[in-house]
């Protein structure tokens, strides 16, 4: 007779496998939390993939303690680039030794709604398998206490390379994307400098013509406080914060970094994306008249009006 255990052993063994990619540097204040929402998810077959940057807190006792609970097999602990944030993220998204169906991005202070997995699973599940697949999603903001706050950003437009050449929708600690995005990412990704992680996943797969989800329901907790890496711009002020430092010229920084990677892309790129790529970067050296002719015939567009607003003046300020 099979016990209630092996029962369960032969259960989460038939589930695919999620690989969930963490990133931790001086989070112990938070991070126990954050590891509970994720081992009280009621999809069971994960695995827990941590790059530690440098931490000069009791970050590493928790990890080591986690691990003695749940053993090597399910918690790996590695040390990371210490390059910055986006660099010990693709760490772990370009290291093969870790394998599986799909992968999943964690930031160290968030908390994990118990259906955050399982949802993003079953979408993944719902799109085309011969393509590269992304999950993401709306999160809901708490204050350092977990008291509610808001929403992030509600984006209706469709998800695209149009749109992801130059804005980021996909929050990295919501994304969930498939092995296909990820082999890929493992290809393109080596030795190149990007603004953000999460925004060079969105990038690589829709360049790709890989298929993006964004999910209206917010299925986990994004916590607000002053040590956010990136903020959580959802409101009118974090807008206009943002279009200030767009218009002094971060845009174009941004646009540099990101182009220069796309590189790596080149040849792979569908017609009509490589044609869009190419526009765009004519579009960015050339007078006022071809540079506002250029990013119409790019069709390049960001999610709202004031995004849109944003890379008109940008535009003509030529600072994209």
């Amino acid at each position: 007779m099979t016990s209630r255990i092996e029962q369960s052993s032969c259960n989460i063994n038939q589930l695919a496998l999620v690989n969930i990619l963490l990133c931790t540097r001086n989070g112990a204040k938070y991070l126990q939390e954050q590891l509970d929402s994720i081992f009280q998810q009621d999809y069971k077959n994960i695995t827990l993939w941590i790059s530690d940057d440098g931490s000069t807190d009791n970050t590493f006792e928790i990890l080591k303690k986690q691990q003695a609970i749940y053993g090597e097999d399910r918690i790996h602990i590695l040390n990371g680039p210490q390059q910055g944030f986006a660099a010990n993220f693709l760490s772990l998204v370009t290291n093969p030794e870790i394998d599986g169906d799909y992968f999943a991005f964690s930031d160290q202070d968030d908390i994990w709604e118990k259906d955050k997995i399982s949802r993003a699973i079953a979408q993944l599940k719902s799109m085309p398998q011969s393509k590269p697949l992304l999950y993401c999603g709306r999160t809901r903001l708490v204050d350092t206490h977990n008291k509610e706050i808001g929403y992030s950003g509600l984006y209706t437009k469709k998800p695209s390379f149009a749109n992801a050449i130059v804005q980021n929708i996909a929050a990295g600690n919501t994304m969930v994307f498939n092995k296909i995005a990820r082999d890929t990412l493992l290809r393109v990704s080596k030795n190149i400098d990007v603004v953000y992680h999460d925004w060079w996943v969105y990038i690589v797969v829709t360049a790709l013509d890989g298929e993006v989800y964004f999910d209206a329901y917010p299925s986990l907790r994004y916590r607000q406080h002053a040590n956010n890496q990136i903020g959580s711009n959802k409101d009118l002020f974090a807008k206009l914060f943002r279009l200030k430092f767009l218009l002094k010229g971060r845009f174009k920084k941004w646009n540099d970094t990101n182009l220069a990677a796309i590189k790596n892309l080149e040849n792979e790129l569908p017609p009509k994306n490589k044609q869009l790529y190419e526009n765009f970067c004519a579009a960015r050296k050339g007078t006022l008249y071809a540079r506002m002719l250029g990013i119409l015939k790019s069709g390049v567009y960001r999610q709202t009006s004031l995004d849109n607003l944003g890379l008109i003046a940008a535009t003509l300020l030529n600072r994209i």
